[in-house]
């Protein structure tokens, strides 16, 4: 199944969070398991060839997305939160969104130091939330190798702000 064939499984749901926000809704794609295995293995095979030594993710879309990948590497996976629901000590960063801004966390002891990860997300907008992803992993001494991502949002830019980083994304609108 191609990028094509996939978008024809999101849906749009105008004027949400906000108003003029197209917000992508994945549930579709959830929800219809020959797609969201599609989707799975596509992102899976990206990232395969970035060689990663972990997964990182940010909750709680990006879990749905990261967590199948690292199960089928065989490969740890990092979760990045929202404050306050990480139980040891953490890094935190914040960033601005497409409307608003937010703040994530890290553990402070994710991943051993010198370690290779790939974060992948459900969607990559005003690139804001990976950009703090990125800066978190670095801030324990690992590498960022590679961001993938279901779907970007071209007109938002978010990959300048990841500019520096090999970026894969599957559907682009």
């Amino acid at each position: 199944m191609n990028s094509e064939e996939i978008k024809k499984y999101i849906r749009d749901i105008p004027d949400f969070p906000e108003k003029g926000v197209i917000f992508r809704d994945i549930t579709t794609v959830l929800n219809n398991g020959e797609v969201f295995k599609a989707v799975i293995d596509a992102l899976t095979e990206e990232v395969r060839k970035m060689n990663p030594d972990f997964i990182a993710a940010v909750d709680s879309r990006g879990f749905i997305i990261a967590a199948p990948i690292a199960y089928t590497l065989g490969l740890p996976f990092v979760p990045i939160r929202k404050p306050g629901k990480l139980p040891y000590d953490t890094y935190a960063e914040s960033y601005s969104l497409e409307y608003g801004t937010n703040t994530v966390e890290i553990h402070t002891d994710a991943m051993p130091k010198g370690k290779r990860g790939v974060i992948a997300d459900d969607l990559i907008a005003t690139g804001g939330t990976l950009a703090a992803a990125v800066k978190l992993i670095e801030r324990i001494g690992c590498e960022v190798v590679g961001v993938a991502a279901f779907i970007e949002l071209l007109d938002l830019k978010g990959r300048d702000l990841l500019k520096d980083y090999n970026v894969f994304t599957l559907v682009k609108y």
